[in-house]
């Protein structure tokens, strides 16, 4: 076993690096991307896609800088290209298949509303609780810029969602208990 930290091993194109990398991180990125694409199976293709990147591109990568924020870097970018990819087809998506386990369906519809950074954002912030700085790492913008369009997109957000029955029910219930 190579004791050398993970980012060393990873920017040499150890294979072993890699399939570390996928087990930390794979996950966390397919959430990520799921909450970017509003679409399990595409975040699910979102991914593959960025570790082959990475693999592909390990040479760019710095021992020293973040792995964690190079690879959520490359998964915003798949994700948006995949966003872009679906704009240029022509047929309409299949309808998604309502999961439990993931995005309800008044969340997805309100989180399509969102802009894919405004998604990624909001994911980021409430439920990876990333910091700002840590935003500017994987984005490349200031921490600053970053939490003016994080609160855009949180009322954004919340303005969608103003009057789906998720919201009605939340209401209900603080009548019954307040």
């Amino acid at each position: 076993m190579d004791a050398r930290p993970l980012d060393e091993r990873f920017a040499e194109g150890s294979e072993a690096a890699l399939a570390d990398a996928i087990a930390l991180y794979g996950q966390p990125l397919l959430r990520y991307c799921h909450h970017i694409l509003c679409d399990y199976h595409e975040a699910q293709d979102a991914v593959q896609t960025t570790f082959i990147k990475a693999y592909d591109n390990h040479r760019r990568f710095r021992p020293g800088t973040s792995l964690s924020a190079w690879l959520y870097r490359l998964a915003y970018t798949t994700c948006v290209d995949l966003l872009r990819h679906r704009k240029r087809q022509l047929v309409t998506p299949p309808p998604v298949a309502a999961d439990p386990d993931y995005i309800g369906e008044d969340l997805r519809r309100a989180l399509e509303t969102l802009s894919p950074e405004q998604r990624a954002l909001v994911y980021s912030r409430v439920i990876e609780q990333r910091s700002f700085d840590a935003l500017a790492v994987i984005y490349g913008k200031p921490a600053a810029t970053l939490r003016k369009r994080y609160e855009r997109a949180r009322k954004k957000l919340a303005q969608a969602l103003q009057g789906t029955p998720a919201e009605r029910r939340s209401k209900e219930y603080e009548t019954h208990t307040g």
